[in-house]
């Protein structure tokens, strides 16, 4: 369950100092969205050397733990690297445990993972944002461990706004159906107006017309669903003749072996796949 609203409003007064541990695309997501709140001056971590590229007057970026300045102590660590890299790089950082609050973007790992990467007695924060961060339009779901205090979770909260909406559960399982639904859920939704775009063409529709109207429907039908405080099957039913075109697109795709027991199975399976990876 989730505690609380979700929470989406703008907070005043700069971020203070973070320590950002890669600059990916969901990293550098969030460190544009931070400086556009201001941030104090931070420090990014990313052996890249296209990662210099966020360096500036907020930012320093080297290239490993040892070369972070020996005082620089973060109000937060967060933690952007790919999942499968945990391993190697999260023990490096253990010397912020006790010190400051770890915030985890990583896909699959778990917070008692995180925990004994870091060696132990970590306050973590597990994280499951997703790639409409990039226009700060993603939603965040995010779990955090007993060791958290309310300053700790604050200012975890106030990060992940910065890319979009937010919401906090109590129990860290749901995170692996979070991940099925919202974490994997824009390639749901790019992959039907992908689909839109060629049924298009094929009847007749010149691409680039076929292009406009298949991401222009989708974009804008997602926009209606965000003002609207109507469920979506009542917006669906509004658009839904009986017997007109909407109708007859409805009755293949609303078919029993179709859409609704295929995204079904689909959530399904990137739920079990998320479970699998978290080990």
């Amino acid at each position: 369950m989730c505690r609380g609203s979700m929470t989406n409003s703008v907070q005043t007064g700069k971020i203070p100092p973070i320590l950002l541990v890669g600059c990916g695309r969901m990293g550098s997501a969030m460190l544009s969205g931070w400086r556009e709140q201001g941030l104090s001056p931070s420090c990014a971590v990313d052996p890249y050397p296209g990662a210099a590229s966020f360096a500036g007057p907020d930012m320093v970026v080297v290239a490993d733990a040892a070369s972070v300045p020996a005082d620089f102590v973060p109000a937060a660590v967060v933690l952007a690297v790919k999942p499968q890299n945990a391993a190697d790089t999260l023990p490096a950082y253990a010397r912020f445990v006790g010190k400051t609050v770890f915030l985890s973007i990583m896909a699959g790992r778990t917070i008692a993972g995180i925990d004994a990467l870091l060696g132990g007695n970590a306050a973590v924060v597990r994280a499951m944002p997703n790639t409409p961060a990039a226009v700060r339009q993603g939603v965040t779901v995010a779990v955090a461990s007993p060791g958290v205090d309310a300053a700790g979770r604050a200012l975890c909260d106030r990060l992940l706004q910065a890319i979009g909406t937010v919401a906090w559960a109590d129990r860290e399982e749901l995170l692996d159906p979070v991940t099925a639904v919202s974490g994997s859920g824009p390639a749901y939704v790019f992959l039907l107006a992908e689909l839109m775009e060629r049924a298009a063409i094929e009847q007749g529709i010149p691409p680039d017309l076929a292009r406009l109207l298949a991401r222009q429907t989708v974009s804008g039908s997602g926009a209606l669903l965000a003002a609207s405080a109507d469920d979506a099957a009542d917006l669906r039913k509004a658009v839904t003749s009986p017997g007109g075109t909407t109708a007859a697109a409805l009755n293949v795709l609303m078919a029993e072996a179709n859409w609704p027991k295929a995204m079904s199975e689909a959530i399904a399976a990137a739920t079990a796949r998320s479970r699998e990876l978290a080990g």
